[in-house]
């Protein structure tokens, strides 16, 4: 391959979309919301990542095999999914891969969807969403559809790939956090994440049904939670319960 991370494309891509992302995280949250979307939106394949340096598995889905990391969309949306944990070491060009084919694809603004650890969260009674954004004019965007801005903290994972390369090119990214569990699916959260996309975005999908099957998607996700709660230790990912300290 000429690339580590070659985009084949397998249909028509949209121009002028917004690409939204759903990577394997804490509580799932991006994977089962990405779920969600596919289901209610009936996005297609359009697009996979294909590389040497992936894990020597596919997906099979209706019995036909597919690459664990694919774009899916329709007219307006683009969809980014990945099906497995994307080791620590490969996440960087995995990314820039994604964000860069986005962007030579015209999309006009990217969101990732996460979650973001909450201690003692089986007491919370209504879960909290954030938004952090690459830009002062994509935070003014956030701030004019009233979402909380998170405004000190870290993002670690995938996410903080998304919007460090977008701050660099200069497209606009925003990262939706809803609080959740770190190392448990958490389809609640999931359903969190979806509301806050469709006050930006205006894309709108039936959450309900996240939560009246949030015991058979806990169920289903294990396996992927176990492995890639393995993969977030790597990426010390409970770095997101501190607080950052600036010295001047």
């Amino acid at each position: 391959m000429s690339e580590p991370f070659n985009i084949i494309e397998r249909g028509k891509i949209p121009l002028g979309a917004t690409m939204l992302f759903g990577f394997p995280d804490v509580g799932l949250v991006g994977v089962i919301a990405a779920s969600q979307l596919i289901e209610e939106l009936n996005l297609t394949e359009i697009a996979y990542v294909e590389s040497d340096l992936l894990p020597p598995l596919i997906v099979l889905h209706e019995g036909l095999p597919h690459s664990p990391v694919r774009i899916l969309g329709n007219n307006n949306t683009l969809l980014a999914i990945s099906e497995t944990p994307i080791p620590v070491d490969i996440i960087y060009p995995v990314i820039y891969a994604l964000i860069d084919w986005g962007k030579r694809k015209g999309v006009k603004i990217m969101i990732s969807l996460s979650g973001i650890p909450l201690q003692d969260r089986e007491d919370a009674k209504e879960l909290k969403a954030f938004v952090a954004a690459s830009s002062p004019d994509a935070l003014k965007l956030a701030q004019g559809k009233q979402l909380d801005i998170l405004t000190d903290g870290y993002i670690v994972g995938p996410q903080a790939v998304i919007l460090h390369r977008c701050a660099h090119i200069e497209m606009p990214a925003l990262t939706l956090l809803a609080q959740c569990y770190v190392n448990y699916p958490d389809p609640e959260a999931a359903a969190v994440v979806l509301e806050e996309l469709a006050k930006f975005t205006g894309i709108k999908v039936n959450v309900t049904k996240l939560i009246e099957k949030g015991e058979e998607i806990r169920v289903r996700a294990r396996d992927v939670m176990q492995r890639t709660e393995q993969e977030m230790t790597k990426m010390k990912k409970g770095q997101e319960y501190d607080i950052p300290m600036y010295v001047s």
